[in-house]
């Protein structure tokens, strides 16, 4: 069976100064400050994270991947340079000049990469332009976030996108970013523990309950981290909707359990038990091996406490491995063979 990581990340080496190009500040630059390591910084000079050079550079992402035995690996952009806030047309150019670096990534190591590119959420007309380039240059899907600014992924004026990705037949990728909640959880890292999982169960939750995998039923979306805490609250979401249909059901949609199965999760758990349990919920058609790569927070032994579960079959594994993605993606195996 092939290993075929769905959820790994990847950002250009260097950009030019955005504070310079778009006339105003907020970005994130790189310090590439000593050999092998880089600072992403604030343009106001605040530090934000050290990065490693597997985290721009493709040569030394090979290097991990043969070591860990992963034949391909789904690369896309770090949330924070999702850059939602910006003017409308700096984002298209934003978003482009990202696409276009994953794309070449795609091209160089044809078998080895595959690109999930980025798009100007605060416009969606510009965002439909942006995917349908996308598709044009060769990225099988796009990676969102869990909300755009103020706006939940129900909101009606992202529909329109919602179409345009059915239609075209492009993956959507949904990653936690901008946690709620936290000003109150300052210490601990908490913003990543327990914000993380709750921006997932937001964005499952607000495509449910607002009728988005209804009115869509093709669309192809993943959502990272097992789906954050949604599958562990499923109880309790399904029980609202029966207990308050005046609150929970103002859309007309079938109760929440039923959307199981609509959509895909990475199987990034970290637990034996969870995932078993991830399995036993959505069935392993649903599920593929991710690893958040190459952030600590991720699982950087690349699919080890999958690979050492002895109750789950061989078939299972190669459902998880390298089924569930190809199929989400829709590509072939021999592609990476």
């Amino acid at each position: 069976m092939l290993k075929i990581d769905s959820h790994a990340h990847i950002l250009p080496p260097t950009w030019p100064s955005l504070k310079d190009k778009y006339g105003y500040g907020g970005f994130i630059y790189l310090d590439h400050h000593k050999e092998g390591a880089a600072k992403m910084m604030r343009d106001d000079g605040k530090f934000f994270r050290e990065i490693q050079q597997n985290c721009w550079d493709a040569e030394s992402i090979l290097l991990d991947m043969k070591q860990h035995n992963v034949d391909a690996m789904v690369l896309c952009t770090v949330p924070v340079l999702f850059n939602y806030w910006i003017k409308p047309l700096d984002g298209l150019d934003w978003s482009m000049f990202l696409n276009d670096h994953l794309v070449g990534v795609q091209q160089q190591y044809p078998k080895k990469f595959i690109g999930l590119g980025t798009l100007p959420m605060q416009d969606v007309t510009l965002a439909i332009k942006e995917l349908e380039r996308c598709k044009k240059i060769g990225l099988p899907g796009v990676e969102i976030g869990s909300h755009i600014e103020n706006k939940n992924l129900d909101d009606a004026s992202f529909f329109p996108l919602w179409e345009a990705a059915q239609d075209l037949d492009m993956a959507i990728f949904v990653h936690p970013w901008d946690m709620m909640g936290q000003e109150k959880m300052p210490n601990y890292f908490l913003p990543w523990l327990v914000g993380m999982p709750a921006e997932t169960s937001l964005a499952i939750c607000s495509m449910i309950f607002g009728g988005v995998f209804d009115k869509f039923p093709k669309l192809k979306v993943m959502f990272a981290h097992g789906g954050g805490s949604f599958p562990h609250t499923l109880g309790r979401v399904s029980h609202g909707w029966h207990c308050r249909p005046d609150l929970c059901n103002v859309n007309n949609i079938k109760d929440p359990v039923e959307y199981v199965g609509k959509f895909w999760v990475d199987g990034i758990t970290h637990n034996q038990d969870a995932l078993r349990y991830l399995i036993q919920l959505f069935g392993a058609e649903k599920i593929m091996y991710g690893t958040d790569y190459p952030f600590p927070l991720g699982d950087l032994e690349h699919g080890k406490f999958i690979e050492e579960m002895k109750d789950i079959s061989t078939a299972t594994k190669a459902q998880l491995f390298e089924g569930s993605v190809l199929n989400w993606l829709g590509l072939k195996k021999e592609q990476f063979q």
